[in-house]
């Protein structure tokens, strides 16, 4: 199990830009897949972006490619997701997440370990 806590969540107007952090405490981090999910109100909790271990393989849900932006920091245990020009419809609770494994995949039950979730707002 890897401990994550997340970060840099708001309220913010439509096109504007936020950054979550999510930094991972207690166990593996630096060997692992990374993850964003987002969960919207009354919706399926549904895949944003992973990141390899190297950070060289990236994968993005269709509807954010161009607009956000995953990284991470192995030597301090931090995963990034930059969001450009947000819309209404990016409004969820961001949850970080990590699998025990080298291979990205984007199914929730893929994941080992998760943080509490950040809320992001987009008003339009």
């Amino acid at each position: 199990q890897v401990q994550l806590v997340e970060s840099g969540g708001g309220l913010v107007q439509a096109g504007d830009s936020l950054r979550l952090s999510c930094a991972a405490s207690i166990g593996t981090f630096s060997t692992n897949v990374a993850a964003w999910f987002r969960q919207a109100p009354g919706k399926e909790r549904e895949f944003v972006a992973a990141i390899s271990w190297s950070a060289r393989i990236t994968n993005y849900l269709d509807s954010v490619k161009g607009r956000f932006t995953i990284s991470r920091d192995n030597a301090k245990r931090t995963v990034y997701l930059q969001m450009n020009k947000l819309k209404p419809e990016d409004t969820a609770v961001y949850y970080c997440a990590v699998r025990l494994s080298s291979r990205i995949l984007t199914g929730r039950n893929d994941y080992d370990s998760w943080g509490q979730g950040t809320q992001v707002t987009v008003s339009s």
